[in-house]
């Protein structure tokens, strides 16, 4: 699967326990954070890429929570040293 850096970068967050909020106008999302499991929001992720993550099935939400990362984003994301 081709995916690309910023797409790699928020995948790298997701894996090491980040979360992706939503923000809801009625029924449409509106707008995306995407924070770190420390609270750090990641500025790349806007909601044209979050949309290019749920169309292809790599985040999803569960009962309405924050977007995480699915098995198949787990095995697409790359290794990455964390620079912690």
């Amino acid at each position: 699967m081709n995916i690309s850096k910023i797409e790699q970068r928020v995948l790298h967050v997701l894996a090491l326990g980040g979360r992706i909020r939503h923000h809801r106008d009625g029924r449409r999302i509106v707008a995306v954070d995407c924070v770190d499991r420390e609270g750090a929001r990641l500025a790349d992720c806007d909601l044209t890429t979050f949309a290019r993550l749920k169309r292809r099935g790599l985040v999803r939400s569960r009962g309405g929570g924050p977007y995480e990362l699915t098995e198949l984003g787990r095995r697409s994301v790359r290794a990455e040293f964390d620079q912690r």
